[in-house]
């Protein structure tokens, strides 16, 4: 039932929004999303299934829009100053991504373990969410990597690939830093452009 799914993450995050996660009910996000509770509760299986989920699809919303920053340009540095600028602006705007990102989870949030929980559900998104949550440690790795498949696809001249690795690595430890601090005039755009100003060729 992806449609059922996907709107009751919308109403969660909604109320998400508005309240803190502890006063979220789960009534309530069920008439929101125009469904019975007991559609909530098969989907997600309870209050904690529901918070794991709306983490999972907000990792992956993130991570979407990390490979489509790496395919808006075809220079490297642009294509990484996007990504980082992808990375700032979003924080900046999703709670739950700027947690994610940070490890900083505030008492309005979900309290959640990262490791993975006890699924008997019999819904493949919900097992897949109560598998283990991305540290952000994880989500340097992971946006690290996908950049680096990106400018070492083929028909791409190939820098250094230990130098290029490292300079993907510092451009997400970059925007992580404009998260927790973000930057004056200028923005992450010219902080990124500066650090890779030496680095990369491409």
């Amino acid at each position: 039932m992806p449609a059922a799914r996907e709107s009751l993450l919308d109403a969660a995050y909604t109320a998400l929004v508005r309240r803190p996660w502890s006063a979220v009910r789960m009534v309530d996000v069920a008439a929101a999303a125009g469904v019975s509770r007991q559609t909530l509760y098969n989907e997600f299986g309870s209050k904690e299934g529901l918070a794991r989920a709306l983490v999972r699809r907000e990792a992956d919303g993130y991570l979407a829009g990390v490979d489509r920053a790496l395919a808006t340009h075809s220079d490297a540095r642009e294509r990484l100053t996007a990504t980082a600028e992808w990375t700032a602006a979003l924080a900046r705007d999703n709670a739950l991504v700027r947690a994610m990102l940070t490890g900083c989870w505030s008492e309005r949030l979900p309290s959640l373990t990262l490791t993975a929980v006890p699924s008997s559900s019999s819904v493949p998104a919900q097992r897949r969410a109560d598998g283990p949550l991305p540290s952000p440690g994880d989500f340097v790795a992971i946006v690290r990597d996908r950049a680096m498949a990106v400018l070492t696809g083929p028909g791409i001249n190939k820098p250094d690939t230990a130098d290029l690795a490292r300079s993907c690595e510092l451009v997400v430890r970059l925007a992580l830093s404009c998260v927790a601090a973000p930057p004056g005039e200028g923005g992450v755009s010219d902080l990124v452009r500066f650090a890779l100003h030496r680095q990369l060729t491409g």
